[in-house]
């Protein structure tokens, strides 16, 4: 197997790893899957996908053909899923020529085809996380200020400063030390396994207008509630976002 231990951020695609959490799987209720430490394979290198064995299994596959191909894993197999009196067309997935002995007689399930996963009795959300990545949301009274087209969008000194495994810091602001009227909410949603679900907002100030360059979760997991409320802003998606910590611009496309 690959060796993990030279950077712990970016995972080498094709490492095979014993995960140490009971993790299980569901379909309108009823238990599909369900292992005391299932298989984590690194197909891409910043999360991990569970690999179940077939005596994790609570129910039936039938085979359903070829699957596409891993640049990481090799040929695949698909099956489907048989839960009650319901098919759940190809979305069990075999690699049986992979690198790893241990993985090719291992079933991957496709993650938005099942309701519910768990990782012990906490809900998963967006994909399995990955061992090695740490989130600290950290309360802060450096000074940061966002300036669009010259105009002053936001200003506070008490950010939260979140740090993520192998991400640079995000400064989240409190919405009082923010010009609110001059974001408009969006429509896009994205989701992380860490932090939840995000809502964006566009910037415009003067003849500036920056779609989806600032986020904020509402009601993020556990280990972020003190995200809870506040917005952060992109910089790396547009020069005319600038933000300054301490007076010094970071961010830059």
């Amino acid at each position: 197997m690959p060796d993990i231990s030279q950077n712990p951020f970016v995972i080498t695609p094709g490492t095979v790893q014993q995960g140490q959490t009971r993790a299980r799987v569901f379909s309108a209720g009823q238990l599909v899957a369900d292992s005391a430490a299932p298989l984590l394979a690194w197909e891409h290198p910043y999360y991990p996908t569970y690999f179940f064995l077939p005596t994790d299994l609570e129910v039936e596959l039938e085979p359903a053909g070829r699957g596409p191909r891993s640049k990481a894993f090799g040929p695949s197999e698909l099956f489907d899923v048989l839960v009650g009196d319901r098919v759940l067309p190809r979305v069990a997935q075999r690699y049986p020529e992979a690198p790893a002995e241990e993985m090719r007689g291992a079933y991957c399930l496709t993650w938005s085809a099942f309701d519910t996963w768990l990782a012990e009795d906490e809900v998963l959300h967006t994909h399995p996380r990955s061992p090695y990545v740490r989130i600290d949301a950290l309360p802060s009274s450096r000074h940061v200020r966002v300036v669009v087209g010259g105009e002053v969008v936001a200003e506070s000194h008490r950010p939260i400063v979140l740090t993520e495994t192998g991400l640079v810091p995000r400064y989240y602001l409190p919405r009082v030390d923010v010009r609110m009227d001059l974001l408009i909410p969006t429509d896009t949603v994205s989701h992380c396994p860490y932090k939840g679900a995000a809502s964006y907002w566009t910037v415009v100030a003067g003849d500036v207008r920056l779609p989806d360059v600032v986020w904020g979760y509402e009601t993020p997991l556990p280990e972020s509630t003190r995200l809870a409320g506040l917005v952060c802003f992109w910089p790396e998606k547009s020069a005319d976002l600038e933000i300054y910590v301490d007076g010094e611009r970071i961010g830059r496309p």
